[in-house]
């Protein structure tokens, strides 16, 4: 007895790589159902179409993330993943918030991709390793931001302000911390930056002094 094949929406702005993607899913054996360019046109056809799996890009007319949410609420029974260009931090957080089952990068093997999205609805995890490591540091940052001390400056940090500040008390170098977090080292900087202004301090040391961490560089 055959495999069922997958039915899928696809909604992406752009006509060539939408054309690849349908390629490279009907040459893996599913059903491309219909075919849009918005976000208006993603969750119109997956209310006409109904398929197993609304395969979303996020930088389109009307946004992907947006289009997300509204498929998730309306359209239950359909898996939403994001496939996309953007390793943004909030691109990435915001999509599985508004229910994306899976987050993917556009620079991966096309050939691939049926069966990450089989494994989808098999309840399987969609997402490149880096970013599940990112997932994973949000997840685990309370509990590794213990060193911090509480006071009324100090609670006006945002998380990835006190994860930054947190791998500074460590000793790791603006670099390294960048590299963990998967971030130039000129996005870690901005956010120390933004740190000693809330702080009102001058340098990095003292706001590790203020939040109860070891100055080190």
């Amino acid at each position: 007895m055959s495999e069922k094949p997958i039915r899928l929406v696809i909604a992406d702005d752009n006509p060539r790589i939408r054309s690849q993607i349908r390629r490279a899913l009907e040459e893996g054996g599913c059903d491309v159902c219909a075919e849009g360019a918005s976000a208006d046109d993603a969750v119109a056809l997956t209310r006409e179409h109904r398929p197993d799996v609304a395969l979303l890009d996020i930088h389109m007319p009307g946004n992907g993330i947006s289009a997300a949410q509204r498929i998730s609420r309306g359209s239950p029974q359909t898996a939403v993943v994001m496939l996309t260009q953007s390793t943004e931090d909030d691109d990435l957080f915001d999509s599985l918030r508004a229910g994306a089952s899976g987050y993917l990068l556009k620079g991966a093997d096309p050939a691939t991709l049926a069966g990450t999205l089989r494994g989808v609805l098999l309840g399987e995890a969609a997402m490149p390793p880096a970013l599940v490591m990112r997932v994973m540091q949000e997840f685990r940052g309370p509990s590794r931001r213990k060193f911090l001390r509480k006071s009324a400056a100090a609670d006006k940090l945002s998380a990835r302000e006190w994860e930054v500040m947190e791998m500074l008390s460590q000793g790791l170098s603006t670099d390294e911390v960048g590299k963990r977090m998967f971030v130039s080292p000129t996005t870690v900087r901005v956010h120390v930056s933004s740190v000693l202004r809330k702080l009102r301090v001058k340098d990095r040391e003292s706001a590790l002094r203020l939040l109860g961490g070891d100055a080190q560089d």
